[in-house]
């Protein structure tokens, strides 16, 4: 089942054969492994896998084939060490800024977030020690000031959702850097195919894929994109033991969703060109 290389590879090829992992039945549609468990060859071989001493899948709570498919796509798209994928977008979010922070932590976000981000930031980290402070997104020289004290996370939404406010997201990684802080960036709007935050300086990239990577209103998922270390420290035990594991159906949704992201997000481009132009030069409109 070894997936392909495939770092060569343009976005688009990426995007259609990255991660696929074929059975010894060579399939040409990724399979969907719609199981909550697996089978062992032995007692020995489970206790193996149940303690980590050996590789493989054991619950898909914790792992499944298909979502490991999308999971391994998305890495090789954006360039990242490793990805997680979730349930949800807002599960991606809440777990990449919650598992890695504790008492005392200071996290600086940008004020222009998605909605449930900024009641994660104003009322629940709080529950847990956290302090948030928010910051104009496209100010650097606030940025500067609320990262000229140290920090541990950083998150932006860039561009953001609905005022597309755009941030300058390797000026902001440079100071975070300084202060000691990790970057995050969702990165939902713009979709990797038209920006890699990772190549910018941020240090994890999340994503709702209920959103352009489905494209077609059909299923609930998230990623979280990042180093390897940093998801076996906080992002795997978080996941394993809290639950919000992604359904293989709806990772194999995504992955379908996946093949057609380039032509979609590019055709997009194209269109809201072309109604920008329109009004622009429309009798009626003023700026």
């Amino acid at each position: 089942m070894a997936a392909e290389d495939g770092k060569d590879w343009k976005p688009a090829t990426k995007l259609v054969r990255g991660g696929t992992m074929r059975s010894e039945f060579g399939e040409t549609s990724e399979a969907i492994y719609l199981t909550s468990g697996y089978a062992y060859d032995s007692a020995e071989q489970a206790a193996r896998r149940m303690s980590g001493e050996e590789e493989g899948f054991v619950y898909s709570r914790y792992a499944n084939p298909t979502v490991r498919m999308l999971e391994n796509r998305l890495a090789l798209l954006e360039g990242a060490e490793t990805a997680r994928v979730t349930a949800s977008g807002m599960a991606a979010i809440s777990s990449a800024l919650i598992a890695p922070v504790g008492q005392g932590d200071r996290v600086v976000a940008a004020s222009a977030l998605f909605g449930s981000c900024r009641v994660i930031c104003q009322t629940i980290l709080p529950r847990y020690g956290v302090e948030t402070e928010f910051v104009q997104g496209a100010d650097l020289d606030a940025w500067k000031k609320a990262l000229s004290r140290p920090a541990n996370y950083v998150l932006v939404e860039s561009p953001s959702n609905p005022l597309l406010e755009a941030v300058d997201i390797a000026a902001v990684a440079d100071l975070a850097h300084k202060a000691g802080a990790r970057l995050i960036v969702d990165n939902v709007f713009a979709t990797p195919i038209l920006q890699r935050p990772l190549e910018l300086g941020a240090d994890i990239s999340v994503y709702s894929a209920t959103k352009h990577m489905d494209g077609q209103g059909r299923v609930l998922a998230g990623a979280i994109l990042g180093p390897s270390d940093w998801m076996e420290e906080f992002i795997d035990p978080w996941l394993r033991h809290t639950g919000p594991a992604a359904s293989p159906f709806n990772a194999w949704v995504v992955l379908k969703g996946l093949e057609t992201l380039d032509l979609r997000v590019r055709q997009a481009c194209r269109n809201a060109a072309r109604l920008a132009d329109a009004i622009a030069g429309h009798e009626n409109v003023r700026a």
